[in-house]
């Protein structure tokens, strides 16, 4: 597994990193196929001092991306957290593995299993884009009310996705066919 560790405004000592390193690699003992694990470490200047120091976590395990953040007042807390809720999503992930893999061979499933497994999809929603700017999209889902907008960004050609950040920014997702 490749560990890259990621510091804004906040220094990463040798205790940090060391920290990182041994809470991280005793994630392959849950999911032996992480590629790669990057932590970016970052403190943040915000109204509460509670919620300033953030640890992100993203995991990639064979084209999967399972992703975690925590804020609180201490960076070790925020890495202990943050690891709580990749556990978390590493037993959901490993849960439904198991599951489809049983379906497949046939075996019979526990109720709470299927119930879990029931999700699907019960609208879909069709609209016409017209072509147009970063800036545009931002104006548009302004106008909307939304917290994301899907459009067709004429710069790139392709198709995108602007959200809303929590500081209030924004952030733009261009996929990438592989």
């Amino acid at each position: 597994m490749q560990l890259i560790i990621k510091a804004k405004n906040i220094e990463v000592t040798e205790w940090l990193r060391e920290y990182v390193e041994t809470k991280i690699g005793r994630l392959d003992h849950y999911l032996p196929s992480i590629s790669e694990a990057r932590v970016e470490l970052s403190t943040e200047k915000v109204k509460s001092a509670q919620d300033s120091q953030v640890a992100q976590v993203t995991l990639r395990s064979n084209g999967t991306i399972l992703r975690a953040e925590e804020r609180t007042d201490d960076i070790f807390a925020s890495i202990d957290a943050v690891l709580d809720k990749i556990h978390r999503q590493i037993a959901r992930y490993k849960g439904k593995r198991r599951v489809r893999g049983r379906r497949v061979r046939g075996e019979s499933l526990p109720i709470e299993e299927l119930e879990e497994e029931a999700h699907r999809v019960v609208r879909v929603k069709q609209f016409s884009m017209v072509p147009m700017t970063q800036d545009e999209a931002i104006e548009q889902m302004e106008l909307l009310g939304h917290d994301f907008f899907v459009f067709f960004n004429a710069e790139v050609e392709g198709i995108n996705v602007l959200y809303r950040r929590k500081d209030g920014d924004y952030g733009l997702i261009q996929p990438e066919l592989k």
